[in-house]
Parts: C-alpha cells; sequence; structure tokens
C-alpha cells in the first residue's frame, strides 16, 4: 500500500476543532485492518537495527502508533502526557499550538542514562507539541534519535521548529 493509498484513507473534516482548521482524521485510516498495518510496519522497518532503546509516545494519538512500534523493535515504551496523568513526579511543559496553548509532562525517571529515543506522533504541524515533548525527553535524560509521524503538514512548516532533530513523516499534504 502506497503513502497516496494511506493518505486517501485519512479523512478531512473541516472547521474542527475551530473554524478554518481542516483537521485529519487517522480514525478511518487505523479502522483499515491493513493500511494500519502497513503503518507499523512501515514505520518498524525504518527503526529497526537504528539503536533505538526506548520509544516516547505523545498524548493521545501518538499512542496508537508508539505502542505497536515499541512492541515490535522490543523497546520501552514512554507516554508523554496531559498534566494530572502520571502518577510519579514528572518535569512539566507549556507549549503553543496552532489554535492555542497546553501542557505535556514526562516522568522524570522515564529514561536510562544514555537513552536513545524514537519520539512517534500522528501529526506534525506546526512542530510546537513535538518541540516541547523533544524539551521533556532531554530533561529526562533521553537523546531524541528521530521524531516520526503518519501525516505531516508541510505548508506549516513544523519541521523548521525541530532543527537539527531528523524528522520523518509517511504521509505529506
Amino acid at each position: 500500500m502506497s503513502s497516496h493509498e494511506l493518505a486517501s484513507l485519512v479523512r478531512n473534516i473541516p472547521d474542527f476543532p475551530l473554524p478554518g482548521i481542516d483537521f485529519k482524521d487517522i480514525t478511518t485510516l487505523i479502522a483499515n485492518g491493513p493500511a494500519f498495518s502497513k503503518v507499523i510496519s512501515a514505520l518498524t522497518e525504518r527503526y529497526r537495527g537504528r539503536g533505538i532503546t526506548a520509544v516516547a509516545g505523545v498524548e493521545s494519538r501518538g499512542f496508537i502508533f508508539s505502542a505497536p512500534i515499541a512492541l515490535n523493535l522490543g523497546v520501552g515504551l514512554v507516554p508523554i502526557r496531559k498534566p494530572g496523568k502520571l502518577p510519579a513526579d514528572t518535569y512539566q511543559i507549556e507549549y503553543a499550538l496552532e489554535y492555542g496553548t497546553n501542557k505535556l509532562e514526562i516522568h522524570r525517571d522515564a529514561f536510562e542514562p544514555g537513552a536513545q529515543v524514537l519520539v512517534v506522533d500522528d501529526l506534525l504541524a506546526t512542530g510546537g507539541t513535538i518541540a516541547a515533548a523533544k524539551q521533556l525527553i532531554e530533561q529526562a535524560g533521553g537523546t531524541v534519535v528521530e521524531m516520526a509521524f503518519v501525516i505531516e503538514l508541510t505548508f506549516l512548516n513544523g519541521r523548521e521548529k525541530l532543527v537539527p532533530c531528523p524528522v520523518y513523516s509517511l504521509i505529506q499534504y
């Protein structure tokens, strides 16, 4: 299944969550078993043998993809969550979204020393959320090897906020 075929399975929702925003809905892609399997396989194979020691998934849609990738790579999954969801001591960061602000947290003891971390999320837009996730990973002692996305909205230039960190996406709009 090509990236064009995968892209055809992503539903566009106009004016969600606010007027003027065209939301890329992945639920239609993950409801298709062969397509979901292709996404997980493609991302897993990209990172197999690259020395990844942990996968970090960003709440909440990032968990859908990060968990099976971590499992396939034989490494642990570190959740990056909204405030108040993690039970132990955390680092917290506030960041700007394309339509507001938000906060993320990570456990202070999330990584072993020298952890080589793959960050996985469903979508790269302006880069604010994932730049915040990268900062949290570094605060917790991890090193980000690459950031992987199912979808990238290239017209929002989010990749630029992440330089020099490598970025990979399966589908670009």
